[in-house]
């Protein structure tokens, strides 16, 4: 998601004296990597997956860059982050991605290499078979229409099963957060999740164990707050809501795109990257939880 100038500047101003303890923590935060990179797609993240051993991850940027990096680690800490791979997105008929149709935002990877991105401004979700391959659109929804041009399909994960979840950065007017499920030749919404607060769904993820996880942010002139929670799926339902952090303003930059994985002691991890809006007030960082089992 785009915020506006103004926002990020008050985001950099009050970041450095906002650093409070989290309001709720059952997650621990293992640590925080700035990462840097002088290339001109470098920036505005917001999608990420990280391979089962944590050694490489596919990160998206919302101009539909996919980079390929390497992740090296020095005792379980991210010590380096290195591209290796850059693909630049592209349309159903092959041509580059350009204008109101390159804003892509959840990241979801697939079988045999292949994986699938959810855009904003022309709301759809197109699978890849392989990095540098044209879109193949799934079927687009009518209910997809009255969402809003900036609080689109901001978060995709992918289950166990291979199911697709779309997820809108918004609710309805009953406080529900409508979760967009495909099913073959069409999207339904398959459940609702509560809205708790200010927070806004900006990612989602399937663990290994199974469970939703779905990563939120609440924005306001004193910086942003992040929040996770996830639900164990049951029948095809979510159920056993947890709330494993929630952190205050400033804490971490614009979360925005986030992978659980199990590291090689057996613990569940929460990788996540944040969208610095190609700003330089702002940063982009790699940030670390572990997550009770």
């Amino acid at each position: 998601m785009r915020l506006g100038l103004a926002v990020a500047i008050a985001v950099a101003l009050f970041a450095a004296v906002l650093h409070a303890p989290a309001a709720e923590q059952r997650a621990r935060h293992l640590h925080s990597y700035s990462w840097h990179l002088n290339k001109p797609w470098f920036g505005g993240f917001s999608g990420i997956e990280v391979s089962p051993d944590g050694q490489t991850a596919a990160i998206l940027g919302d101009r539909s860059h996919l980079v390929h990096v390497r992740l090296r680690r020095e005792d379980g800490r991210i010590s380096s982050v290195r591209p290796f791979k850059l693909t630049q997105l592209k349309s159903s008929s092959g041509a580059v991605l350009k204008g109101r149709i390159v804003d892509s935002e959840g990241l979801a990877a697939g079988p045999r290499g292949s994986f699938f991105v959810s855009f904003e401004g022309v709301h759809r979700v197109a699978r890849y078979d392989h990095p540098g391959d044209r879109a193949h659109v799934l079927t687009t929804a009518p209910l997809f229409r009255g969402l809003g041009q900036n609080r689109s399909l901001e978060a995709l994960a992918r289950d166990r099963h291979g199911r697709l979840y779309a997820l809108p950065e918004g609710h309805d007017a009953n406080g529900r957060i409508p979760v967009f499920a495909n099913t073959g030749p069409r999207w339904d919404v398959a459940f609702y999740l509560p809205a708790r607060g200010d927070f806004l769904p900006v990612g989602a993820d399937f663990g290994p164990d199974g469970r939703l996880y779905v990563l939120e942010r609440d924005v306001g002139f004193i910086g942003f707050r992040s929040r996770l929670r996830r639900w164990t799926m049951t029948a095809g339902e979510p159920t056993n809501e947890e709330t494993l952090f929630q952190t205050s303003a400033g804490t971490h930059d614009n979360l925005e795109g986030v992978s659980v994985w199990r590291d090689g002691n057996g613990q569940l991890r929460a990788t996540m990257i944040s969208d610095d809006n190609f700003l330089p007030l702002q940063r982009t960082e790699l940030v670390e939880y572990l997550l009770p089992n």
